[in-house]
């Protein structure tokens, strides 16, 4: 994540009170895995220089001193130079709490809900927070972004226009991931437009397949909902604007799918695959997010027993 302003915005002072109370409470901060194991899944160890001249690398001397001989402190990481996390970017120190929060590294919930309200309450007072932005295998996977850029408004209206969790959680995932993981923001847009088109056929008793492309199943919920072109009659005033903003919703959903399939989660890439920035998760988001709250309104406002 990038803060666009500042790359140090989290102060020492927050920083140490983090460290501190981990300290006090003597907990790991690699969890289960021991700290070489932890630490490859942010840094390559391999490239980053040795402290002890008879290791070549960071991989060497970390597992000397911390797995062999166990003969460094417990909070050693925090103040070496090489991590930057006592006075270095903000992404780089919110990445290694995000981290100690992951599933594969701390499996007691309750550890982790604990560890989460102490680093927010310890943030916020420097503009950052850390949420939810997936799950695996049921486990919440945590992302941080700034607190004076959440949610769009648009967003928020969204959020509260539909009442479901499924969907919200897809809001809120999209809202995480713009800036920590615009693949995933990418993904969770097209799956936010598909997953409101079945809520709002399915409440309208409209079949459709699990196969249906999500190009498809965009004209099929505006059909339903008398949205396509030809049911704008000729006198209705602005007609042709409106017949033209109505033909170009296949080509947001067209244009997010091929997003999706291309940069977005849920397709295998190729190794030197580029993926896109958070710009560009910003713009299919905004999109996506457009196009569903049109839907759901025009669903809300027209009974369904009259259509």
């Amino acid at each position: 994540m990038r803060t666009h302003t500042r790359l140090v915005q989290i102060s020492e002072v927050t920083r140490r009170a983090i460290i501190d109370a981990l300290t006090v409470e003597k907990i790991g901060w690699s969890g289960r895995l021991d700290e070489p194991q932890f630490l490859s899944r942010l840094f390559d160890l391999t490239k980053l220089p040795t402290t002890d001249g008879r290791f070549s690398d960071a991989a060497g001397d970390i597992w000397q001193h911390r797995v062999n001989n166990f003969d460094w402190e417990d909070d050693w990481v925090f103040y070496d130079s090489r991590f930057g996390l006592l006075t270095g970017e903000d992404e780089t120190f919110l990445r290694f709490l995000c981290e100690m929060l992951h599933p594969v590294v701390r499996t007691d919930s309750s550890e982790v809900d604990r560890l989460l309200q102490n680093f927010n309450e310890a943030l916020r007072t420097d503009g950052y927070e850390i949420v939810e932005k997936g799950r695996i295998s049921g486990k919440p996977v945590f992302a941080a972004r700034a607190i004076g850029a959440r949610n769009p408004p648009l967003l928020s209206t969204l959020k509260e226009a539909v009442d479901t969790s499924y969907v919200s959680q897809q809001i809120t995932r999209m809202e995480a991931a713009i800036e920590n993981d615009p693949a995933l923001a990418i993904g969770t847009a097209k799956e936010l437009v598909e997953t409101c088109c079945r809520t709002i056929l399915e409440d309208r008793g409209v079949p459709t397949a699990k196969s249906v492309e999500l190009s498809e199943l965009v004209k099929l919920t505006a059909k339903t909902l008398s949205l396509t072109p030809a049911d704008i009659p000729e006198k209705a005033k602005a007609a042709e604007t409106i017949k033209r903003l109505l033909s170009n919703l296949g080509a947001i959903t067209t244009a997010l799918a091929e997003l999706r399939n291309q940069y977005g989660t849920g397709h295998g890439k190729g190794a030197r695959a580029r993926g896109l920035q958070p710009r560009h998760a910003r713009l299919a988001v905004g999109a996506a997010s457009t196009l569903a709250m049109f839907l759901i309104a025009t669903h809300e406002a027209r009974d369904v027993s009259k259509d």
